[in-house]
């Protein structure tokens, strides 16, 4: 039989073809495999029950690593469903978003959650934690699965699967419990020691490690305008029947798909007026300052949000915080050493402020364009002067934090927080997280309206995602108001777009692994032909058509 090489920290070790990873990182020294959840070989990512079968670097995965947080998380899922299903016969458990570092559940069942029934769960899993249960992941056919997923009553996972094109599913097994994950899970319950239950609104929130060695879990920060803006999106799911991906393909299959989107697009323009009017009333505000992450739909919700503005009888002026970069030699630096024109920093703030505070006293102003290719400003636009109805809209990774407008009174401005915040799941126990629809998102206008293949926008994320992280997450809930960009049918149109350039990206690519997850995610998603989206959608900044500019 063939002998596989294996090569770890420069050494290699070699294996029969075939041979189970479990088995192999048992024999490799310096391998910590009290928290080891995965390993990698080259760029792709196994579980520790895989037959390896091609030669490879070998990397262990841990809490640190992306994938196996991921891991674990999906792991303690698993053991508390197990635990809630022992201590509550009969009951449903939710996952259904991330609030900072926690993730929000909730338990259906006789009577409401209580404070005493978070410590039964948290003794329960314990229990299973402590008897070091194996967990086996099979492959079934479709028709088997379904049959467990009846047998089970998971009505969700019918629906989810019944009419895919997949001829097997894998599923993962607990002592009899049986579950479907977007992701990888560790070989044994007692690989995840380190967790926490928080009773939380009616519900529960989910934390776990984040380091590697799976021993510290960071004090939970509330944001609870954050969680107002998920559970109003819940309900409204609620109401219109979709609260995950198989209601939207029954909507999809049966023709009534039209009426979901007029009616979240309909929404849209509703908070959208709502909120021209909150801007209206206080008749103090004379700044509007737009921030968001990557993807969110900015652009468009700006014009919209102009459209509005302009009907209550106000003239909004558009301020781009781009056009006050500092001169490339006085741009800041990251720690490697390239330019960080993320940061606040990398604005000249002196002057941003000076042209604000001349055009709320009725001066007239130049204002700069920036020249990405020399990296200079130049002054040659017309003079612009503030209105008397007028009021300025700014938008910029910033606008949130008070450092960038510092020259401007608290009352003046109104701040507006806007991302894709996606209430829409898989099924009741699988997310579609809203980093993920942003992703997406970027890869299909990347490619579309810059030419970027997939792989340079997933090779550029991880900095955008630090960026965020940085810049704008920390001062989300500085916010007047929140807006929820995300559309509940949007991944049925992305889906084609995604797909193909998912196959673009090689096995050899270091974000192969990741496309994969995502691929199987939205694969499960049925088509939504592209005219169904209205000119004016925020979807159409990602896939073109928009009224409001053009690619």
């Amino acid at each position: 039989m063939e002998r596989l090489k294996i090569n770890f920290n420069g050494l290699d070790y070699f294996y029969e073809t075939g041979t189970k990873l479990s088995n192999i990182i048992t024999q490799i020294p310096d391998i910590n495999q009290d928290s080891l959840l995965l390993c990698k070989l080259d760029n792709i990512y196994h579980e520790l029950w895989d037959k390896i079968e091609l030669p490879g670097k070998l990397i262990p995965i841990y809490c640190d690593d992306s994938e196996g947080k991921r891991a674990y998380l999906n792991t303690t899922l698993l053991i508390l469903i197990k635990a809630a299903n022992e201590l509550f016969p009969k009951c449903k458990v939710y996952f259904e978003y991330t609030i900072g570092n926690g993730l929000y559940g909730e338990i259906s069942k006789d009577r409401d959650l209580t404070d005493s029934d978070i410590e039964l769960l948290i003794s329960k899993m314990n229990s299973i934690i402590s008897k070091n249960m194996n967990i086996r992941k099979i492959s079934l056919s479709l028709g088997e699965a379904l049959k467990i997923f009846k047998r089970h009553n998971a009505i969700d996972k019918i629906r989810l699967y019944k009419n895919s094109n997949l001829q097997y599913i894998n599923l993962y097994e607990l002592q009899g419990t049986y579950e479907t994950f977007n992701g990888f899970l560790a070989s044994n319950t007692s690989l995840c020691k380190t967790f926490n239950l928080i009773k939380y609104k009616s519900g529960f929130l989910v934390l776990v490690p984040n380091d590697k060695n799976a021993s510290y879990i960071p004090t939970f920060v509330d944001y609870p305008k954050l969680s107002q803006v998920f559970l109003e999106s819940e309900k409204w799911h609620r109401i219109i029947g979709v609260s995950t991906t198989g209601e939207l393909n029954e909507k999809i299959n049966n023709k009534s798909i039209m009426n979901i989107i007029r009616m979240n697009e309909a929404l849209h323009e509703k908070k959208i007026a709502q909120i021209a009017d909150m801007i209206k009333e206080r008749e103090s505000v004379k700044v509007i300052l737009i921030a968001g992450p990557s993807s969110s739909g900015k652009t468009t919700f700006s014009k919209r949000l102009s459209v509005q503005i302009m009907v209550n009888g106000q003239i909004p002026i558009y301020l781009g915080t781009d056009d006050y970069f500092v001169e490339r030699e006085k741009t800041p630096r990251d720690e490697k050493g390239d330019y960080d024109f993320e940061s606040l920093e990398a604005l000249d703030i002196d002057l941003f402020n000076k042209n604000l505070t001349d055009l709320l006293n009725g001066m007239e102003v130049s204002l700069p364009t920036f020249n990405f290719k020399t990296g200079k400003k130049e002054w040659n636009r017309s003079n612009v002067k503030m209105p008397e109805n007028g009021v300025l809209l700014v938008e910029g990774i910033h606008g949130l934090n008070d450092a960038l407008t510092v020259s401007i009174p608290k009352e003046n401005k109104f701040k507006i927080y806007i991302s894709p915040l996606t209430q829409l799941n898989l099924d009741d126990h699988n997310r579609v997280p809203s980093t993920d629809v942003r992703i997406i998102r970027r890869m299909v206008r990347d490619y579309l309206s810059r030419g970027y293949d997939a792989e340079e926008t997933f090779l550029r994320w991880p900095a955008v995602r630090k960026g965020e992280e940085k810049n704008i997450f920390i001062y989300q809930e500085n916010a007047d108001v929140m807006f929820n960009s995300s559309l509940i049918y949007e991944l049925g149109v992305l889906n084609k777009f995604a797909i193909a350039q998912f196959n673009t990206i090689s096995e050899e690519s270091s974000v192969y692994s990741e496309v994969l997850r995502l691929k199987s995610m939205i694969n499960l998603f049925q088509d939504i032909p592209i005219d169904l989206v209205p000119d004016n959608s925020i979807l159409r900044e990602f896939i073109g058509g928009s009224i409001f500019y053009t690619y």
